[in-house]
């Protein structure tokens, strides 16, 4: 098989979603917006004007972050954590990097196509687009394989009050909407250690990592349930002083959200 193809992105997706730890397993369980941005010159607002009426399209994406594949993965469902073959899997990690995510349509206005509950990231170039049509898509018998035996999922996400205000407090700052990192990563096997970033905290607590944030959180198994109670700041007091180093362009960030935080407490 030596035929090789050559494909061009026809727009990208732009969304607050940019790293891979903060995409959904599948988009059906995001609450998430998000715009395909068509590229210009080639008549594609022609070629979407139709799309409206449609309540959900399919989009064809490649893995752009992605550089290698695996002959077997690992889903967090897998029964006994068990290897799967990638063809029998939804893992980025396939030979051709080409993913597909069936999301809903909110509008399309010209080249701009208004999209939610996605599992795609800011960036991803899109490849192709095409209408979801229930009668030919939806097959709700079909045998599933594997996941027949899949772990179930289950975890509800709650959080305290003072993880609802100061979460907003950042999204109001310009940071990342760390509510919902945490129904993305702590829905399923929340105290995962290989998947996570997570810190045990000594008193039966948890903290899980979001690039220099942390967020703490506490687990009851019985009840299926994870509890986010704060968030803080990963920085040391003396790493945020003036004309400290600052490798990771964040530090005006935290000092804002801190300063907004005592204000508002």
């Amino acid at each position: 098989m030596k035929n090789s193809y050559t494909i061009e992105p026809i727009g990208i997706f732009r969304c607050g979603e940019q790293y891979r730890y903060e995409t959904p397993r599948q988009g059906v369980f995001a609450e998430n917006e998000g715009v395909i941005e068509l590229a210009p010159g080639n008549s594609f607002e022609q070629a979407a004007a139709d799309l409206n009426g449609f309540s959900r399209i399919w989009i064809l994406f490649l893995f752009h972050l992605n550089e290698t594949w695996n002959v077997q993965v690992r889903p967090p469902v897998a029964p006994d954590k068990r290897k799967i073959g990638v063809f029998a899997t939804r893992s980025p990690h396939r030979p051709n990097r080409i993913g597909m995510s069936c999301v809903e349509l909110v509008s399309v206005e010209g080249l701009r196509i208004r999209v939610k509950n996605f599992d795609l990231l800011d960036r991803t170039p899109v490849i192709d687009i095409k209408p979801y049509i229930p009668r030919a898509d939806a097959f709700p018998d079909a045998a599933t394989g594997w996941l027949e035996n899949a772990v179930s999922d289950g975890f509800q996400v709650g959080f305290s009050p003072e993880m609802e205000r100061d979460a907003g407090i950042l999204t109001a700052c310009g940071g990342p909407d760390l509510k919902r990192f945490c129904r993305v990563q702590l829905v399923h096997a929340p105290l995962d250690r290989e998947r996570k970033r997570l810190y045990p905290c000594g008193d039966g607590a948890w903290e899980i990592g979001f690039r220099t944030w942390r967020i703490r959180f506490t687990v009851d198994e019985a009840a299926k349930r994870v509890y986010a109670e704060k968030i803080r700041s990963h920085y040391l007091p003396e790493e945020l002083l003036p004309g400290a180093e600052d490798p990771y362009l964040d530090k005006d960030l935290h000092r804002a959200w801190l300063s907004a935080s005592i204000a508002d407490s």
